[in-house]
């Protein structure tokens, strides 16, 4: 079949701009440079070696690891004993297969957080594992890290904290502590342990500077290669007016690791968040207004807006800085328990793998070890199943044998088509293909980022059917859409900042699932019906997981018992319900979802709330009926009498109710009680006697159906036994249906 590429030119003129100018990682826009010439300059900033080979790495991992994985805190004060790493074992092996299994290329190491304790046998400190009792003092985690590293086939990062509380709070320490700067020699000489490499340094330094550096000699010299340093910009406690020396850390680290890239320094830079949340347009040309090269200090960029040309127009030097998408598997960066904090499921790690990886960014996932130095199984299995799916999607492209330009599909990124505003590319296959997923790169190191808008469409019933649609495309991008079949596919470009050079385009298939579902109701009724939330609530990103990964996914649902798979009514939309039984499913590319069941019970709008035995306030009680489960009624402890009771409003018919238990410390679950009825809230008959056993453990809705229906308009509940026997009563949510 012929090879098929189709350029189309509209009114584009060649360039009286740019003749002189040449490809570089940082360009200075002179004062009187017109609109024109700094899209021309930006369009010829390139990332260095070093940068293209950190970002075709594409997915990294994080280890926070020290004596807040024992304390259970996030940030240590410093000033923590070194007894407190009280680590029997270490399996570091154990991380690195399950680093590998996820498709990581690179591990980061937190060898010393802000609390100044190091996981490594340093000259210069003896707050750190020298101090703990783990291995008799003489463990070295940085080690063994990078021997499995070796086995395993992994690159080796370093995250070394600028910040030191417990050189801050020691009434010896170093930091901030007024030393004046003086021509100091790096590394500092330590009686007893000379270092196998002679290199040394000559730099003006304080105390803290002169330490520190060291240190990263150290690190950079006797624990293999380390291909990328980071430097985090948090910073919980300043003395003294410290000041970094970077121009200093620089030159160290350049002449000792010339193949390392330096986070949050010009090389790499922060997303601007740590939930996983990524923008739509990720450019990796930034303007920054003083040269970038030289510069000590390089603020957070946290806009949303990073590099569109109203930003490039501002600009007194551009620079290409690419960032990394960093957040943890768990809700925190250092692992707490396996019970209270929760774990990011692999559709939601491969949602932020898709949209990172696939925006032009690098994803860094953090996976904590804990108190046994292994990652608990759990974090295994997500990283294991999250590599499963990237092998099964990416390693098999649809267009292999496609008929196209043969420089875009020959899987080189060193080879490339020109492509110009206006212009299209149209790329057919022997047999239709099936696919969700189009993975599209730019020659980035030969001719920068260039493209500012791309459509995807396929030839679908006789016509050009457009799939995705989106903005820039840098060293990678990937469009996500429902699933379509077809023989022919349409790359258009309808803007971009000059002739850009497409280095490679593939088809992939993601095996989609219909997600599971649930539903919501406010006061007056009103049901919304949406994909189970993730349940992750630390720094939430916001994403529709579901929507992103399932494209193309229909709700269907009833409210009559029927099967809604085979009966049900389109769910467009919010809809009313009073006293039925929801049934719910979603159906995507003819397969059904697990059917979502719940009896909803009478619209709550103009219930009452009264406390027995209690002087709370109606405010506090009417919790119990708001329709949110995550706030919830406590009676007070010790109340003579545990009962809540509402007033219905008007006399209904009871056929059971539903008792939804708080979640928030499992205690005051209502395990045994008693409903009793009134029709003037005065006179009181017992309806019947209810039991819930094993809330505890399994802490969900529950419900009571009475023997036979009964006529009330007022209800009470009495407990009678709390699961915990903790002297009151609480719930999230009553219902009576």
């Amino acid at each position: 079949m012929r090879k098929i590429i189709t350029i189309v030119l509209s009114g584009v003129m060649a360039s009286v701009y740019g003749q002189n100018i040449k490809y570089a990682n940082t360009i200075k826009i002179e004062p009187d440079d017109p609109k024109e010439v700094i899209i021309e300059k930006a369009a010829h900033v390139v990332p260095t070696e070093n940068q293209l080979r950190a970002m075709e790495r594409e997915f990294i991992a994080f280890v926070h690891f020290g004596p807040n994985t024992f304390t259970r805190m996030e940030w240590g004060s410093g000033m923590e004993d070194p007894a407190v790493f009280d680590l029997k074992n270490l399996d570091t092996d154990q991380w690195c297969e399950a680093i590998k299994a996820a498709g990581m290329k690179l591990v980061i190491l937190t060898v010393k957080h802000h609390d100044g304790f190091v996981l490594w046998q340093s000259r210069y400190t003896k707050h750190g594992i020298m101090s703990s009792p783990f291995q008799d003092g003489k463990g070295d985690i940085l080690r063994s890290l990078s021997e499995s590293c070796r086995k395993y086939g992994l690159r080796l990062g370093i995250y070394l904290s600028p910040a030191d509380l417990y050189q801050i709070e020691s009434p010896e320490g170093l930091y901030g502590n007024l030393s004046k700067y003086t021509m100091r020699t790096i590394p500092k000489p330590v009686e007893g342990r000379p270092f196998k490499n002679k290199k040394t340094f000559r730099f003006m330094a304080d105390d803290y500077n002169e330490y520190f550096m060291s240190q990263l000699f150290e690190i950079l010299t006797e624990y293999g290669p380390i291909d990328e340093i980071w430097f985090d910009g948090a910073h919980p406690k300043r003395k003294g007016g410290q000041r970094y020396n970077y121009t200093a850390w620089r030159e160290l680290i350049r002449t000792l690791v010339p193949d390392a890239v330096i986070y949050g320094r010009e090389d790499v830079r922060w997303c601007g968040n740590e939930s996983g949340h990524t923008r739509d347009t990720e450019w990796n040309v930034v303007p920054f207004q003083h040269n970038p090269d030289t510069m000590t200090h390089y603020d957070d960029i946290v806009a949303e807006d990073v590099g569109s040309r109203e930003r490039l127009y501002e600009a007194r030097y551009l620079h290409y800085q690419y960032p990394e998408t960093d957040t943890s598997i768990r809700e925190g960066w250092f692992y707490r328990d396996d019970t209270n904090q929760r774990v990011r499921n692999a559709d939601d790690v491969f949602d932020i793998y898709e949209r990172s990886v696939g925006g032009n960014s690098v994803f860094l996932l953090n996976i904590p070890p804990n108190r046994d130095g292994r990652f608990s199984d759990t974090d295994v299995d997500v990283l294991h199943e999250v590599g499963r799916r990237i092998c099964e999607t990416y390693d098999t492209d649809l267009l292999d044998g496609a008929s196209g330009p043969r420089k875009l599909l020959d899987n080189k990124l060193d080879t490339y088509v020109s492509v110009y505003e206006n212009s299209e590319i149209v790329i057919t296959t022997p047999r239709p293909i099936t696919f969700n997923r189009l993975l599209i790169q730019e020659a980035i190191a030969k001719r920068g980022e260039r493209v500012e808008e791309h459509v995807l469409e396929a030839w679908v019933d006789g016509g050009w059917k457009e799939l995705a649609r989106a903005t820039n495309i840098g060293y990678k991008r990937i469009l996500r859409f429902a699933d379509v079949t077809t023989d022919r596919l349409r790359l258009r470009f309808p803007k971009m900042r000059k002739e850009a050079g497409i280095a490679k385009v593939s088809a992939h298939y993601y095996h989609s699932r219909p997600p599971q579902l649930t539903a919501s109701r406010s006061l007056d009724g009103t049901v919304e019906i949406k994909p189970m939330d993730l349940g992750f609530r630390w720094k939430r990103h916001g994403e529709d997981v579901a929507a992103n990964l399932n494209a193309g996914f229909k709700i269907y649902y009833t409210l009559n018992g029927d099967d809604p798979a085979e009966h049900g009514t389109e769910y467009s939309g919010p809809i009313q319900t009073t006293n039925q039984e929801l049934r719910a499913v979603s159906v995507l590319n003819g397969r059904a979802g697990a059917v979502y069941r719940e009896q909803l019970g009478y619209v709550k709008s103009g219930w009452k709330v009264s406390v027995c035995g209690s002087e709370q306030s109606g405010h506090e009680a009417a919790k119990a009926i708001d329709e949110n489960p995550d706030t919830y009624w406590r009676s007070e402890k010790g109340a003579a009498d545990c009962s809540l009771a509402v007033d219905l409003g008007r006399e209904l018919t009871l056929k059971g109710f539903a008792y939804t238990p708080q979640k928030a410390d499992k205690e005051g679950m209502m395990e045994r009680g008693t409903v009793w009825i009134s029709r003037d809230g005065k006179d009181w008959q017992k309806a019947e006697d209810f039991t819930f056993g094993n809330l505890i453990n399994d802490p969900v809705k529950r419900y009571h159906y009475f023997q036979k229906p009964c006529m009330a308009r007022y209800v009470k509940i009495e407990m009678t036994e709390a699961a915990a026997n903790s002297g009151y009563a609480s719930m999230a949510e009553l219902d009576f249906f």
